[in-house]
């Protein structure tokens, strides 16, 4: 339709959601290169962390949930499997099927990454004054409900 904009409220929501894109991605970029427990892949690093929520797991879960292929969910699966992280074994609701689980290694791995991560962003949280650091907590909230079925 020739003339027709997006009103102003739409265009304004998308920059400022922009500004939040690029936020979010350079403190998860800091966090990554910070991080000196694991030095696991992108991928891996969610799925070991997805696989610790939501063990036993399949890989086409993994897949859908990363989200990645299911070649690379196969292949992350089994590095994290060489390193010991994480081993299959068959799925408690489909025998014939296997799932995925943390060994202790993995668990300890979870347990230090999150740790040093929640570490290093309260370190960034901290150069907010009070109010502000509220309000990115509060987002923090808004933005696990968001993310809940992705």
């Amino acid at each position: 339709m020739p003339g027709w904009r997006f009103p102003t409220e739409v265009i304004t929501l998308a920059q400022e959601a922009l500004q939040l894109l690029v936020s979010m991605h350079r403190i998860v970029r800091h966090l990554r290169r910070s991080r000196t427990t694991t030095l696991l892949h992108p991928t891996q690093f969610l799925a070991l962390m997805l696989i610790a929520d939501e063990q036993p797991i399949r890989i086409g879960e993994i897949a859908a949930r990363v989200p990645c292929s299911q070649p690379t969910a196969t292949t992350t699966v089994a590095t994290l499997e060489q390193a010991g992280l994480v081993r299959r074994e068959p799925d408690p609701v489909d025998g014939r099927a296997t799932a995925v689980v943390l060994t202790e290694a993995g668990a300890s791995t979870v347990e230090a990454s999150g740790r040093q991560a929640a570490d290093e962003l309260a370190i960034l949280l901290s150069r907010l004054d009070e109010p502000d650091r509220a309000l990115v907590l509060k987002a923090g909230e808004a933005l696990s409900r968001i993310t809940d079925g992705l």
